[in-house]
Protein backbone atom coordinates (compact mmCIF):
# COMPACT_ATOMS: atom_id res chain seq x y z
CA UNK A 1 0.00 0.00 0.00
CA UNK A 2 1.17 3.47 -0.49
CA UNK A 3 0.73 6.67 1.12
CA UNK A 4 1.54 10.17 0.95
CA UNK A 5 5.12 11.28 2.92
CA UNK A 6 5.07 14.45 5.24
CA UNK A 7 7.47 15.69 2.19
CA UNK A 8 5.11 14.89 0.05
CA UNK A 9 2.54 17.52 1.38
CA UNK A 10 5.19 20.16 2.43
CA UNK A 11 6.14 20.08 -1.44
CA UNK A 12 2.70 20.49 -2.76
CA UNK A 13 1.99 23.03 -0.75
CA UNK A 14 5.17 25.38 -1.36
CA UNK A 15 4.19 24.53 -5.23
CA UNK A 16 0.56 24.21 -5.95
CA UNK A 17 -0.88 26.50 -3.26
CA UNK A 18 1.08 29.65 -4.91
CA UNK A 19 0.93 28.90 -8.21
CA UNK A 20 -2.66 28.47 -7.75
CA UNK A 21 -2.84 31.69 -6.15
CA UNK A 22 -1.05 33.07 -8.95
CA UNK A 23 -3.22 31.79 -11.50
CA UNK A 24 -5.97 32.76 -10.10
CA UNK A 25 -5.00 36.68 -9.84
CA UNK A 26 -2.82 36.94 -12.91
CA UNK A 27 -4.86 35.67 -16.12
CA UNK A 28 -2.16 35.56 -17.98
CA UNK A 29 -0.01 33.11 -15.65
CA UNK A 30 -2.59 29.97 -16.00
CA UNK A 31 -0.33 28.15 -18.33
CA UNK A 32 2.39 28.60 -16.36
CA UNK A 33 0.29 27.36 -12.99
CA UNK A 34 -0.66 24.69 -14.67
CA UNK A 35 2.85 23.48 -16.06
CA UNK A 36 4.44 23.47 -12.71
CA UNK A 37 1.43 21.48 -10.97
CA UNK A 38 1.46 19.22 -13.53
CA UNK A 39 5.57 18.88 -13.24
CA UNK A 40 5.19 17.94 -9.44
CA UNK A 41 2.68 15.55 -10.23
CA UNK A 42 5.05 14.15 -12.68
CA UNK A 43 7.70 13.89 -10.50
CA UNK A 44 5.19 12.54 -7.85
CA UNK A 45 3.88 10.19 -9.94
CA UNK A 46 7.51 9.54 -11.07
CA UNK A 47 8.55 8.56 -7.49
CA UNK A 48 5.83 6.23 -6.71
CA UNK A 49 6.91 3.96 -10.28
CA UNK A 50 10.89 3.89 -9.34
CA UNK A 51 9.27 3.31 -5.83
CA UNK A 52 7.27 0.28 -6.35
CA UNK A 53 9.51 -2.53 -5.18
CA UNK A 54 10.69 -1.01 -2.24
CA UNK A 55 9.99 -4.17 -0.55
CA UNK A 56 10.33 -6.48 -3.16
CA UNK A 57 11.96 -9.18 -1.24
CA UNK A 58 11.94 -8.37 1.82
CA UNK A 59 9.60 -9.82 4.84
CA UNK A 60 9.88 -10.63 8.78
CA UNK A 61 9.55 -14.08 11.00
CA UNK A 62 9.55 -14.10 14.51
CA UNK A 63 10.79 -16.63 17.26
CA UNK A 64 7.90 -19.31 16.85
CA UNK A 65 7.83 -19.42 20.78
CA UNK A 66 9.00 -17.13 23.41
CA UNK A 67 8.50 -17.79 27.38
CA UNK A 68 8.21 -14.59 29.33
CA UNK A 69 7.82 -14.13 33.34
CA UNK A 70 4.95 -11.86 34.12
CA UNK A 71 6.46 -7.85 34.86
CA UNK A 72 9.84 -8.83 33.89
CA UNK A 73 11.29 -7.38 30.46
CA UNK A 74 11.97 -9.87 27.82
CA UNK A 75 13.06 -10.06 24.35
CA UNK A 76 11.25 -11.12 21.01
CA UNK A 77 14.10 -12.21 18.24
CA UNK A 78 13.09 -10.59 14.71
CA UNK A 79 14.51 -11.62 11.56
CA UNK A 80 14.50 -9.55 8.86
CA UNK A 81 14.96 -11.19 5.22
CA UNK A 82 16.35 -9.11 2.31
CA UNK A 83 16.20 -11.36 -0.76
CA UNK A 84 18.03 -8.71 -2.65
CA UNK A 85 20.77 -8.03 -0.50
CA UNK A 86 20.57 -4.47 -1.26
CA UNK A 87 21.20 -1.70 1.37
CA UNK A 88 17.85 -0.10 2.25
CA UNK A 89 16.20 1.47 5.27
CA UNK A 90 13.04 0.26 6.66
CA UNK A 91 10.71 0.48 9.67
CA UNK A 92 9.51 -2.24 11.58
CA UNK A 93 5.88 -2.21 13.54
CA UNK A 94 4.74 -5.47 15.27
CA UNK A 95 0.71 -5.88 16.42
CA UNK A 96 1.45 -6.42 19.72
CA UNK A 97 -1.80 -7.97 22.01
CA UNK A 98 -2.84 -5.56 25.21
CA UNK A 99 -1.43 -7.78 27.48
CA UNK A 100 2.31 -7.56 25.73
CA UNK A 101 3.79 -3.80 26.66
CA UNK A 102 6.95 -3.14 23.68
CA UNK A 103 9.24 -0.60 24.66
CA UNK A 104 9.18 1.19 21.39
CA UNK A 105 6.34 1.30 19.04
CA UNK A 106 8.12 0.89 15.47
CA UNK A 107 11.94 0.06 14.93
CA UNK A 108 13.90 1.79 12.05
CA UNK A 109 16.57 -0.95 10.61
CA UNK A 110 19.08 -0.30 7.84
CA UNK A 111 19.27 -3.64 6.25
CA UNK A 112 22.95 -4.25 5.00
CA UNK A 113 24.55 -4.54 1.55
CA UNK A 114 25.27 -8.31 0.46
CA UNK A 115 23.04 -9.79 3.89
CA UNK A 116 20.11 -11.57 3.59
CA UNK A 117 18.97 -11.79 6.99
CA UNK A 118 19.46 -9.24 9.72
CA UNK A 119 18.23 -10.03 13.17
CA UNK A 120 17.66 -7.87 15.99
CA UNK A 121 15.98 -7.67 19.41
CA UNK A 122 12.46 -6.61 20.40
CA UNK A 123 12.11 -5.71 23.99
CA UNK A 124 8.79 -6.14 25.80
CA UNK A 125 6.77 -6.49 29.02
CA UNK A 126 4.01 -8.63 30.01
CA UNK A 127 1.47 -7.44 32.27
CA UNK A 128 -0.44 -10.50 32.17
CA UNK A 129 -0.15 -14.56 32.61
CA UNK A 130 -1.23 -16.41 29.74
CA UNK A 131 -0.65 -17.31 26.24
CA UNK A 132 -0.62 -14.74 23.79
CA UNK A 133 -0.68 -15.13 19.77
CA UNK A 134 1.66 -12.44 17.85
CA UNK A 135 0.02 -12.70 14.20
CA UNK A 136 0.71 -9.86 11.73
CA UNK A 137 2.99 -6.90 11.88
CA UNK A 138 4.00 -4.21 9.28
CA UNK A 139 7.40 -3.34 6.66
CA UNK A 140 7.64 0.43 5.18
CA UNK A 141 10.07 1.88 3.19
CA UNK A 142 10.24 5.35 1.86
CA UNK A 143 10.42 5.94 -1.58
CA UNK A 144 13.65 7.41 -3.76
CA UNK A 145 12.25 11.14 -3.27
CA UNK A 146 10.90 10.89 -0.29
CA UNK A 147 7.58 11.73 -1.34
CA UNK A 148 5.67 8.31 -0.74
CA UNK A 149 5.68 5.25 2.28
CA UNK A 150 5.85 2.12 1.06
CA UNK A 151 4.37 -0.59 2.73
CA UNK A 152 2.94 -3.86 3.15
CA UNK A 153 1.41 -6.12 6.02
CA UNK A 154 3.14 -9.63 7.42
CA UNK A 155 1.69 -12.46 8.38
CA UNK A 156 3.49 -13.86 11.53
CA UNK A 157 3.15 -16.91 13.56
CA UNK A 158 4.54 -16.61 17.29
CA UNK A 159 3.76 -17.77 20.61
CA UNK A 160 4.40 -16.02 23.65
CA UNK A 161 4.02 -17.55 26.68
CA UNK A 162 4.09 -15.59 29.84
CA UNK A 163 4.24 -17.30 33.09
CA UNK A 164 3.75 -16.19 36.60
CA UNK A 165 6.07 -14.03 38.18
CA UNK A 166 7.29 -15.86 41.69
CA UNK A 167 10.48 -13.39 42.25
CA UNK A 168 8.60 -11.54 45.69
CA UNK A 169 7.08 -15.17 46.85
CA UNK A 170 10.77 -16.95 46.76
CA UNK A 171 12.21 -13.88 48.42
CA UNK A 172 9.74 -14.15 51.28
CA UNK A 173 10.00 -17.96 51.52
CA UNK A 174 13.97 -17.37 51.64
CA UNK A 175 13.20 -14.89 54.91
CA UNK A 176 10.78 -18.18 56.18
CA UNK A 177 13.96 -20.67 55.97
CA UNK A 178 16.21 -17.76 57.58
CA UNK A 179 13.88 -17.30 60.60
CA UNK A 180 13.58 -21.52 61.14
CA UNK A 181 17.90 -21.26 61.57
CA UNK A 182 18.42 -23.24 57.93
CA UNK A 183 19.76 -21.37 54.29
CA UNK A 184 17.78 -22.50 52.09
CA UNK A 185 15.20 -25.43 51.87
CA UNK A 186 16.73 -28.19 53.33
CA UNK A 187 14.80 -31.49 54.58
CA UNK A 188 13.51 -30.77 58.23
CA UNK A 189 14.08 -33.03 61.20
CA UNK A 190 11.15 -35.34 61.83
CA UNK A 191 9.86 -36.34 65.24
CA UNK A 192 8.72 -39.13 65.74
CA UNK A 193 9.79 -42.94 65.00
CA UNK A 194 7.78 -42.72 61.59
CA UNK A 195 4.74 -45.10 60.41
CA UNK A 196 5.64 -46.68 57.44
CA UNK A 197 6.46 -50.49 57.90
CA UNK A 198 10.03 -51.56 57.33
CA UNK A 199 10.65 -55.02 58.62
CA UNK A 200 10.53 -57.57 61.68
CA UNK A 201 12.54 -58.10 64.50
CA UNK A 202 12.60 -60.00 67.69
CA UNK A 203 11.13 -58.12 70.63
CA UNK A 204 12.90 -56.61 72.51
CA UNK A 205 12.41 -54.94 76.42
CA UNK A 206 10.93 -52.40 76.50
CA UNK A 207 9.19 -52.43 73.09
CA UNK A 208 5.20 -51.20 73.12
CA UNK A 209 2.22 -54.17 72.79
CA UNK A 210 1.25 -52.36 70.16
CA UNK A 211 4.29 -52.90 68.04
CA UNK A 212 3.51 -56.42 68.30
CA UNK A 213 3.25 -58.31 64.94
CA UNK A 214 0.47 -60.92 66.06
CA UNK A 215 0.37 -63.26 63.28
CA UNK A 216 4.21 -63.51 62.86
CA UNK A 217 4.92 -63.89 67.05
CA UNK A 218 2.13 -67.27 66.03
CA UNK A 219 3.64 -68.83 63.73
CA UNK A 220 6.63 -68.20 65.27
CA UNK A 221 6.26 -69.11 68.56
CA UNK A 222 7.85 -66.11 69.87
CA UNK A 223 7.42 -62.35 70.03
CA UNK A 224 7.83 -60.48 66.95
CA UNK A 225 7.98 -56.64 66.97
CA UNK A 226 7.21 -54.42 63.64
CA UNK A 227 9.89 -51.75 62.87
CA UNK A 228 8.89 -48.47 61.35
CA UNK A 229 10.55 -45.84 59.41
CA UNK A 230 9.70 -42.07 58.57
CA UNK A 231 8.46 -41.77 55.31
CA UNK A 232 10.44 -40.60 52.95
CA UNK A 233 7.88 -40.07 49.64
CA UNK A 234 4.79 -38.37 50.72
CA UNK A 235 2.02 -37.19 48.26
CA UNK A 236 0.71 -33.41 48.30
CA UNK A 237 -2.04 -31.97 46.00
CA UNK A 238 -2.71 -28.52 45.82
CA UNK A 239 -6.78 -28.42 45.06
CA UNK A 240 -7.69 -24.74 43.57
CA UNK A 241 -10.94 -23.06 43.12
CA UNK A 242 -11.34 -21.40 39.76
CA UNK A 243 -15.00 -20.81 39.92
CA UNK A 244 -16.28 -17.25 40.31
CA UNK A 245 -15.43 -15.91 44.07
CA UNK A 246 -12.07 -16.47 43.23
CA UNK A 247 -11.87 -14.04 40.05
CA UNK A 248 -12.63 -11.04 42.48
CA UNK A 249 -9.94 -8.16 41.92
CA UNK A 250 -7.35 -7.87 44.60
CA UNK A 251 -6.07 -4.14 45.58
CA UNK A 252 -2.68 -3.77 44.35
CA UNK A 253 0.39 -3.68 46.66
CA UNK A 254 3.79 -2.49 45.84
CA UNK A 255 2.48 -2.14 42.32
CA UNK A 256 5.24 -2.86 40.04
CA UNK A 257 3.68 -1.86 37.36
CA UNK A 258 1.66 1.25 37.21
CA UNK A 259 2.82 2.49 34.51
CA UNK A 260 3.31 0.08 31.84
CA UNK A 261 6.65 1.68 30.77
CA UNK A 262 8.14 3.70 33.01
CA UNK A 263 8.30 0.61 35.36
CA UNK A 264 9.07 -1.89 32.69
CA UNK A 265 12.02 -3.16 34.89
CA UNK A 266 9.92 -4.12 38.01
CA UNK A 267 10.97 -7.39 39.45
CA UNK A 268 6.99 -8.28 40.65
CA UNK A 269 3.64 -7.12 39.63
CA UNK A 270 0.97 -7.98 42.47
CA UNK A 271 -1.77 -10.25 41.02
CA UNK A 272 -4.42 -8.68 40.23
CA UNK A 273 -7.15 -11.50 41.28
CA UNK A 274 -7.18 -13.99 43.98
CA UNK A 275 -6.92 -16.80 41.48
CA UNK A 276 -3.87 -15.03 40.35
CA UNK A 277 -2.32 -15.49 43.82
CA UNK A 278 -3.35 -19.16 44.38
CA UNK A 279 -1.18 -19.98 40.92
CA UNK A 280 1.53 -18.11 42.33
CA UNK A 281 1.37 -20.10 45.93
CA UNK A 282 0.71 -23.08 44.72
CA UNK A 283 4.07 -22.73 42.32
CA UNK A 284 6.04 -22.00 45.37
CA UNK A 285 4.85 -24.81 47.17
CA UNK A 286 5.62 -27.35 44.52
CA UNK A 287 8.88 -25.98 44.03
CA UNK A 288 9.46 -26.36 47.99
CA UNK A 289 7.65 -30.15 48.20
CA UNK A 290 10.32 -31.10 45.21
CA UNK A 291 13.16 -29.51 47.25
CA UNK A 292 11.82 -32.00 49.91
CA UNK A 293 11.73 -34.95 48.19
CA UNK A 294 8.35 -34.63 47.73
CA UNK A 295 5.48 -35.90 45.21
CA UNK A 296 3.91 -32.61 44.71
CA UNK A 297 0.18 -32.64 42.34
CA UNK A 298 -2.48 -30.45 41.07
CA UNK A 299 -6.07 -30.33 40.81
CA UNK A 300 -8.32 -27.79 39.50
CA UNK A 301 -11.76 -27.57 39.19
CA UNK A 302 -15.09 -25.27 39.04
CA UNK A 303 -17.87 -26.73 37.88
CA UNK A 304 -16.13 -29.14 36.78
CA UNK A 305 -12.85 -30.79 36.98
CA UNK A 306 -10.56 -28.60 35.18
CA UNK A 307 -6.96 -30.47 35.36
CA UNK A 308 -5.53 -33.34 37.06
CA UNK A 309 -2.20 -34.13 37.46
CA UNK A 310 -0.38 -36.93 39.63
CA UNK A 311 1.84 -36.55 42.23
CA UNK A 312 5.70 -36.75 40.91
CA UNK A 313 8.38 -34.93 41.35
CA UNK A 314 11.02 -33.60 39.06
CA UNK A 315 11.92 -30.76 36.40
CA UNK A 316 9.62 -31.70 33.93
CA UNK A 317 6.63 -32.20 36.14
CA UNK A 318 6.86 -29.16 37.47
CA UNK A 319 7.10 -27.54 34.38
CA UNK A 320 3.76 -29.67 33.95
CA UNK A 321 2.57 -28.32 36.42
CA UNK A 322 3.45 -24.52 35.67
CA UNK A 323 2.16 -25.05 32.03
CA UNK A 324 -1.39 -26.00 33.36
CA UNK A 325 -1.50 -23.23 35.66
CA UNK A 326 -0.14 -20.32 33.87
CA UNK A 327 -3.39 -19.93 31.38
CA UNK A 328 -5.63 -21.35 34.26
CA UNK A 329 -8.44 -18.20 34.21
CA UNK A 330 -11.63 -17.91 36.45
CA UNK A 331 -14.71 -19.30 35.20
CA UNK A 332 -18.05 -17.46 36.08
CA UNK A 333 -19.94 -20.80 37.32
CA UNK A 334 -20.71 -21.88 40.91
CA UNK A 335 -17.89 -24.75 42.20
CA UNK A 336 -19.32 -28.23 42.31
CA UNK A 337 -18.16 -29.66 45.87
CA UNK A 338 -19.42 -33.18 44.30
CA UNK A 339 -18.05 -33.99 41.68
CA UNK A 340 -14.59 -32.66 43.39
CA UNK A 341 -15.39 -35.29 46.07
CA UNK A 342 -16.55 -37.89 43.73
CA UNK A 343 -13.13 -37.40 42.03
CA UNK A 344 -10.98 -37.29 45.10
CA UNK A 345 -12.33 -40.36 45.95
CA UNK A 346 -12.28 -42.56 42.84
CA UNK A 347 -8.67 -41.44 41.80
CA UNK A 348 -6.42 -40.77 45.25
CA UNK A 349 -6.18 -44.17 46.94
CA UNK A 350 -3.69 -43.50 48.73
CA UNK A 351 -3.11 -41.19 52.05
CA UNK A 352 -2.26 -37.93 50.68
CA UNK A 353 -1.79 -34.29 52.13
CA UNK A 354 -4.51 -31.91 50.05
CA UNK A 355 -4.12 -28.43 50.40
CA UNK A 356 -7.48 -26.71 49.34
CA UNK A 357 -7.20 -23.17 47.55
CA UNK A 358 -10.61 -21.52 48.01
CA UNK A 359 -13.15 -19.45 49.02
CA UNK A 360 -15.78 -20.17 51.69
CA UNK A 361 -17.13 -16.69 52.50
CA UNK A 362 -20.63 -17.59 50.42
CA UNK A 363 -22.77 -19.02 52.68
CA UNK A 364 -24.52 -21.34 49.78
CA UNK A 365 -20.61 -22.39 48.87
CA UNK A 366 -19.39 -22.92 52.21
CA UNK A 367 -22.51 -25.43 53.14
CA UNK A 368 -21.44 -27.47 49.53
CA UNK A 369 -18.54 -27.63 50.99
CA UNK A 370 -18.77 -29.10 54.13
CA UNK A 371 -21.67 -31.56 53.05
CA UNK A 372 -18.71 -32.69 50.23
CA UNK A 373 -15.87 -32.67 52.66
CA UNK A 374 -17.04 -35.90 55.01
CA UNK A 375 -16.44 -38.35 51.51
CA UNK A 376 -12.77 -37.47 51.71
CA UNK A 377 -12.06 -35.92 55.00
CA UNK A 378 -11.33 -39.65 56.55
CA UNK A 379 -9.37 -41.09 54.27
CA UNK A 380 -7.25 -37.87 53.62
CA UNK A 381 -5.29 -34.50 55.71
CA UNK A 382 -7.29 -31.65 54.22
CA UNK A 383 -6.16 -28.44 54.96
CA UNK A 384 -8.30 -25.00 53.74
CA UNK A 385 -7.29 -21.83 52.87
CA UNK A 386 -8.80 -18.67 51.83
CA UNK A 387 -7.35 -14.95 52.15
CA UNK A 388 -8.84 -13.21 54.11
CA UNK A 389 -11.68 -10.83 52.91
CA UNK A 390 -11.61 -6.88 53.08
CA UNK A 391 -13.18 -5.78 55.94
CA UNK A 392 -14.15 -9.22 57.71
CA UNK A 393 -12.45 -8.68 61.15
CA UNK A 394 -13.62 -8.94 64.69
CA UNK A 395 -15.46 -5.86 65.75
CA UNK A 396 -13.70 -2.82 67.64
CA UNK A 397 -10.45 -3.93 65.83
CA UNK A 398 -10.24 -1.00 63.51
CA UNK A 399 -9.35 2.07 65.06
CA UNK A 400 -10.43 5.03 62.42
CA UNK A 401 -14.02 4.54 62.48
CA UNK A 402 -15.72 7.99 62.63
CA UNK A 403 -18.85 8.18 61.19
CA UNK A 404 -22.53 5.82 61.48
CA UNK A 405 -21.57 4.43 58.23
CA UNK A 406 -18.13 2.92 59.06
CA UNK A 407 -19.90 1.67 62.28
CA UNK A 408 -22.51 -0.52 60.24
CA UNK A 409 -19.82 -1.54 58.25
CA UNK A 410 -17.37 -2.86 60.82
CA UNK A 411 -20.55 -4.53 61.74
CA UNK A 412 -21.34 -6.17 58.85
CA UNK A 413 -17.75 -7.47 58.62
CA UNK A 414 -17.94 -8.93 62.29
CA UNK A 415 -20.84 -10.86 61.34
CA UNK A 416 -19.49 -12.21 58.68
CA UNK A 417 -15.72 -12.67 60.45
CA UNK A 418 -18.29 -15.01 62.76
CA UNK A 419 -19.96 -16.59 60.18
CA UNK A 420 -16.40 -18.10 59.39
CA UNK A 421 -15.51 -18.76 63.00
CA UNK A 422 -18.19 -20.91 63.06
CA UNK A 423 -17.43 -22.68 59.70
CA UNK A 424 -14.18 -23.31 61.14
CA UNK A 425 -15.36 -24.89 64.23
CA UNK A 426 -18.11 -27.10 61.98
CA UNK A 427 -14.82 -27.94 59.69
CA UNK A 428 -12.43 -28.66 63.30
CA UNK A 429 -15.31 -31.37 64.05
CA UNK A 430 -14.80 -33.38 61.16
CA UNK A 431 -10.65 -32.98 61.09
CA UNK A 432 -10.23 -30.50 58.65
CA UNK A 433 -8.28 -27.12 59.35
CA UNK A 434 -9.52 -23.75 58.34
CA UNK A 435 -7.13 -21.05 57.84
CA UNK A 436 -7.57 -17.41 56.61
CA UNK A 437 -4.35 -15.95 55.21
CA UNK A 438 -3.25 -12.35 54.05
CA UNK A 439 -2.36 -12.19 50.02
CA UNK A 440 1.14 -11.33 51.12
CA UNK A 441 1.77 -13.85 52.54
CA UNK A 442 0.28 -16.53 51.42
CA UNK A 443 2.92 -18.57 49.66
CA UNK A 444 5.09 -18.54 53.13
CA UNK A 445 1.66 -20.11 55.22
CA UNK A 446 1.22 -22.67 52.62
CA UNK A 447 4.84 -23.67 52.72
CA UNK A 448 4.98 -23.47 56.93
CA UNK A 449 1.91 -25.59 56.99
CA UNK A 450 3.38 -28.20 54.81
CA UNK A 451 6.75 -28.33 56.61
CA UNK A 452 4.66 -28.59 59.55
CA UNK A 453 2.86 -31.32 58.61
CA UNK A 454 5.76 -33.57 57.65
CA UNK A 455 7.77 -32.33 60.56
CA UNK A 456 4.91 -33.94 62.62
CA UNK A 457 4.73 -36.63 60.55
CA UNK A 458 0.82 -36.09 60.82
CA UNK A 459 -0.06 -37.26 57.37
Amino acid sequence: MIVPATRLLIWFALIAVPFATLAGVIPGALAISVGAIGLFVAVAITDVVISRRALAGVTMELAPLVRATQARPFTIAVRVQNATANARTIRVAIAFPPELVPAVDEFTVALPTGSEWSVFDWNCTALQRGKFRIQSGRLEARSTLGFWNLWKAVRLNSEARVYPNLATERSNLAALFLNRGVFGVHAQRQIGRGREFEKLREYNSGDGIEDVHWKATAKRGHPVTKVFQIERTQEIYVIMDASRLNGRQLAAQNSGVANNKAHADSSHTPASTILDRFITAALVLGHAAEQQGDLFGLLTFSNKIEAFIRARNGKAHYHACRDALYTLQPREVTPDFEELSTFIRLRLRRRALLLFLTSLDDPVTSEAFVRSADLFSRHHLVLVNMLQPAGVQPLFTNENVSTVADLYGELAGHIRWQALRELEKTLHRRGIQLSLLQSERLAVELVSQYLSVKQRQAL
